[in-house]
């Protein structure tokens, strides 16, 4: 090991836990849980300036006289750092309305998931809480900014964002999820009773007001001078095309354009078309691929109707993945990772555990409409966000210890992370976990949108298409409802290129499977193969091509 090399990765992770507070509380870092992000101009200047200095200072080893895993370091510091400062300098917080991932949705999610140990710890949340109202002000005078320079959010974010504020401003605030943070062991009902008084003072004269500026500077300044649905992409910017070349070289780690993945992604539909004809064909008697999309979209006998069966047929499908894993893998994880509901975020998401174990895995599952679900969807979706899938990658990865240094084991690079868990998804199909074969066709399902996604990305951000143009497409393309179609383009809008990660990641790693395959034949190992891919923590999909090849070459 280099220890140069080591302390210049332990010195960039107690940045990232400075500058990324949120991150750091929820693997259990508590050094800076009385903080949220910093969201001014000044704060992202100075973390520019930080990380180019950070990827300078790795470039200087010379990569000749290191190890094989000091190597995989510097080149993670090196990718890590200049995609992000890229990214940073194009002041996308400008027109960071988001729908989606805005902070009316994501502290829904956050606040009850983030661990509180002590009395303390306590006191900070409520610091925490102090916080976010002024986080929500810089977020505020960021989107002024985009206005004076002419950034801007297009009508559809704008529009959803100020009904989600407005229901959030409307609720109780007994019902406010500020209220809903965990309690320390040691409390008595008349502690929770006297810290949540605390917290909703916080919540009624700071939190709420802060957000009731943020509101209404979106549906009073940006509203009127929003980019119409016709335009919501990227292309419509005047350095949109540079944002979104950014975008996709952070995204896909790879030197791809964006027609390339346009054209990988029609690819991949004209494939799937065959599969559907196969698997779906059979079982629905036609093999005209509308009506199978049909049937599956509007068949009420393949869709659930509550939540808790849905918890419970993604729990089955845990418990079967359980079973299996150890014929798959050579390394397990320890901790373990349960499902969960929820009515806020994206329709499925997993949270890593913490890393002092203090909260295990948690797989989400939104049910706030249950009919949303097939029936058919589940089990893929189980199996991607949690075992084999997220959860192996990244409770493996913090599970690696001091082995790694600590940005390998907690950061997410996109192409590698969602990569996997979409490898996973027809992993387990070779391991024999799908039930049925209709539960199979979810499996199609899933890969119908990660493919529609390389196209409708790369159409709305630079080929020009509007809005609704990826609507269409993926309702032409993809079995699914009409008003997931909408929540998933208004996604790819308001969070550019990371879509296309999923299928370009897991395209990769298949090849990578099938070169080694090839190298090794008879003497090709699985488990091997599996290790390595999830022995090195978050890596760049080149510097993933580099360690299977030395795997398999050895």
């Amino acid at each position: 090991m280099n220890e140069a090399l080591r302390q210049l990765a332990d010195e960039y992770w107690d940045h990232l836990m400075e500058t990324q507070p949120t991150m750091a509380h929820m693997i259990g870092d508590y050094g800076y849980m009385d903080r949220v992000e910093d969201a001014s101009r000044a704060a992202e200047d100075a973390n520019i300036a930080a990380l180019e200095a950070f990827a300078s200072r790795a470039e200087a080893f010379d990569p000749s006289t290191l190890s094989s895993d000091d190597r995989t370091t510097r080149e993670t510091l090196i990718f890590d750092c200049t995609t992000t400062a890229g990214i940073l300098e194009m002041r996308q917080a400008e027109f960071g309305i988001d729908p989606i991932f805005g902070p009316q949705a994501v502290f829904q999610v956050a606040i009850p998931q983030m661990s509180v140990e002590t009395a303390d710890h306590a006191d900070r949340m409520l610091a925490k809480y102090s916080a976010v109202a002024v986080m929500l002000d810089q977020a505020t005078e960021r989107l002024r900014e985009g206005v004076k320079s002419g950034r801007v959010n297009a009508n559809f974010a704008v529009t959803k964002t100020v009904e989600q504020l407005n229901a959030l401003l409307e609720s109780p605030v007994e019902d406010d999820a500020f209220l809903k943070a965990q309690m320390p062991g040691s409390y008595s009902d008349d502690d929770i009773t006297a810290w949540k008084e605390k917290a909703a003072e916080i919540v009624v004269n700071e939190i709420r007001p802060a957000f009731e500026r943020y509101r209404d500077v979106i549906a009073d300044e940006v509203g009127p001078v929003a980019r119409s649905d016709e335009q919501a992409g990227l292309f419509t910017l005047t350095d949109g095309e540079l944002a979104y070349n950014k975008l996709i070289e952070r995204f896909t780690t790879l030197p791809l354009t964006a027609q390339e993945i346009h054209d990988i992604g029609l690819q991949q539909i004209a494939r799937l078309a065959d599969e559907y004809i196969e698997v779906a064909g059979p079982l629905l008697g036609t093999t005209d691929l509308k009506e199978i999309f049909a049937a599956l979209n509007d068949d009420p006998d393949l869709h659930h109707t509550n939540g808790p069966d849905i918890v419970a047929q993604s729990e089955e499908a845990f418990a079967a993945a359980k079973a299996a894993m150890g014929d798959w893998f050579g390394r397990l994880p320890e901790s373990d990772c349960l499902v969960q509901e929820t009515q806020h975020g994206p329709v499925a998401f997993y949270y890593p555990p913490a890393e002092d174990g203090s909260r295990e895995g948690t797989f989400f599952m939104n049910t706030t409409d249950p009919t949303s679900w097939g029936t058919f969807e589940v089990q893929s979706t189980a199996f991607h966000e949690g075992i084999p899938g997220h959860h192996l990658q990244i409770a493996i990865a913090q599970e690696l210890g001091n082995s790694i240094p600590a940005f390998r084991r907690n950061g997410f690079i996109s192409a590698y992370g969602e990569g996997w868990a979409l490898y996973t998804e027809r992993l387990s199909d070779e391991m024999g976990l799908y039930s049925t074969e209709l539960d199979r066709v979810g499996m199609l399902q899933a890969d119908s949108i990660r493919a529609c996604r390389l196209v409708v990305d790369t159409g709305m951000h630079a080929l020009g298409w509007s809005r609704q143009q990826g609507i269409d497409y993926m309702a032409e393309n993809a079995p699914m409802a009409m008003h997931t179609i909408v929540e998933e383009i208004d996604r790819y809008l308001s969070f550019p290129g990371q879509a296309v990660s999923y299928m370009i990641g897991r395209i990769q790693i298949q090849q990578m499977r099938a070169d080694a395959e090839a190298s090794l034949g008879d003497d090709f190992d699985i488990k091997g193969f599996h290790d390595v891919v999830l022995g090195s923590g978050c890596v760049s999909l080149p510097t993933l091509h580099r360690l299977v090849k030395e795997w398999s070459t050895a």
